[in-house]
């Protein structure tokens, strides 16, 4: 099988036996098969032998793949690994815990260990809503995962999955400034997720559930919501929906087209699908239809899925049925969370004037973006490198910032449409065209606006414990 490390730069830890091998012999593998060595380290030798580290660069992931064979092949040389740069940058996990102040005597570590820290102890004995303002409740979110749903990868387990928990972790401190935990749990039991989340709620501020397998993930969002009095946010579900309706907005204005009067028509109804849904729903959509395997979802079947069951009761108000391809005549905007290449050039054509197509299946969007430039009003889809990118990242750290400093109870619908807003807003009138209507990632004015409107929101809302102290003034007038 063909090593497939990503990237078209390698480092290979090579032990070679001198007596054997030639060094020279090495490099001239390498450049026979299409690699250019950039570096070249030793790290340890012997009599008869040196250990060094190549780095190689190439054109193709193929040409890497062959070196790495031949190296295999060569005889005086083992292969000790094979390493990268984002395997570089994992080594040892990406995130670490400091302390705020250090303890550099004994009256330092009496305020923050014993004895003087049962005074703050019994503070919170005595009303529990300090453990807000002295621990680090008041800033810290749980991501948790049971690894049963780990972006493309599928049920690949807690231990493969902590990668990703990590990577999410950085982005809300680095984006937000909330400190974030992974949590993965080595169970699949909706039961046991559940309760060890409510355990462990005391530490945390808010939940935020990522990559568990549908539908288990509804019923343990659903539960932990009744239960628990911090945010849970299913950031595959909500996150997806919220920054979906924020490129939406700004969409419909470039090919001038009203929410309440777009047919809309969303291929995939599994967690994200279905959330997506609800939340154009909540924004004014009158004529939606779900599409999945079964084609149209209709109230008049009955579906195996019962989370179908409710969707279609929700949906589809003219009965339509079909497939796909039926569907699809006459729709203002498609949104896919489905596979690749689902949606055809033919189909879109069938579509009303000046389409929204906006395809997010991973790595392969529903419908190329090129196939349909020529005849689309605007396209998106989930992946950086084109334009329009629906990524999650824009909305969860600036909801959970927002969640945190009012000390909200919930993250509702009418947060979320805030959020969404905001989003939007962060493209101003004159820079709106069909290939710029959702900002990037790195744009700081997003986790502001969220935080502000999302605040708003929760204040409107009555889920706000704590009202910060920019927004008393506006709330008392």
């Amino acid at each position: 099988m063909k090593n497939t490390i990503g990237g078209k730069s390698i480092i290979l830890r090579l032990e070679l036996q001198t007596e054997q091998i030639h060094f020279g012999q090495l490099i001239t593998v390498i450049t026979e098969n299409g690699g250019d060595v950039i570096a070249i380290d030793v790290i340890q030798t012997g009599a008869n032998w040196t250990v060094r580290d190549i780095t190689v660069n190439a054109s193709e992931q193929a040409q890497l793949d062959a070196i790495i064979d031949r190296m295999k092949e060569l005889v005086g040389v083992r292969l000790v690994h094979v390493s990268d740069r984002t395997f570089l940058l994992h080594l040892g996990g990406k995130i670490e815990m400091k302390p705020k102040a250090p303890i550099q005597n004994r009256d330092d570590l009496s305020r923050v260990y014993t004895p003087d820290v049962a005074r703050v102890c019994m503070a919170i004995h005595e009303k529990q809503e300090n453990a807000y303002k002295l621990t680090i409740k008041r800033n810290t979110v749980a991501v948790v995962s049971d690894g049963s749903a780990v972006l493309g990868l599928g049920n690949i387990g807690p231990y493969a999955a902590m990668p990703v928990m990590e990577g999410k972790a950085m982005l809300f401190k680095q984006l937000a400034e909330v400190d974030a935990f992974p949590i993965c749990l080595d169970t699949q039991s909706t039961d046991e997720i559940v309760a060890t989340i409510k355990h462990l709620a005391p530490a945390f501020g808010g939940i935020n559930l990522e990559d568990i397998s549908s539908p288990r993930c509804f019923e343990i969002e659903e539960r932990l919501r009744n239960e628990l009095d911090i945010p849970v946010f299913h950031d595959d579900q909500h996150g997806t929906a919220v920054v979906l309706y924020a490129g939406l907005i700004n969409a419909l204005k470039v090919v001038g087209k009203r929410i309440e009067e777009a047919k809309v028509v969303v291929c995939g109804i599994g967690a994200a699908g279905i959330a997506c849904s609800n939340i154009l729903l909540a924004a004014g959509v009158r004529e939606l239809i779900g599409v999945d395997r079964e084609g149209a979802l209709v109230r008049s079947n009955e579906y195996s899925n019962p989370m179908w069951n409710l969707y279609a009761q929700q949906t589809n108000p003219n009965l339509r049925t079909g497939s796909l391809h039926d569907i699809i005549e006459g729709a203002d905007v498609f949104i896919g969370l489905s596979a690749g290449g689902v949606l055809k050039r033919a189909d879109v054509q069938r579509m009303a004037a000046r389409p929204i197509v906006i395809a997010m299946a991973n790595p392969t969007p529903e419908i190329h973006p090129d196939e349909i430039e020529d005849i689309a009003g605007v396209i998106a889809t989930g992946r950086s490198d084109f334009p329009n990118q629906i990524n999650n990242v824009l909305c969860f750290p600036g909801i959970f910032r927002a969640a945190l400093d009012c000390q909200a109870t919930t993250i509702n619908e009418e947060m979320k449409l805030a959020a969404s807003a905001a989003i939007a807003s962060v493209v101003a009138p004159q820079e709106l065209n069909k290939l710029y209507i959702i900002p990037s990632v790195f744009n700081q004015e997003v986790v502001r606006r969220i935080r502000e409107a999302v605040i708003h929101a929760a204040i409107q809302t009555g889920v706000a414990r704590r009202i910060p102290r920019e927004f008393r003034t506006v709330t008392n007038q």
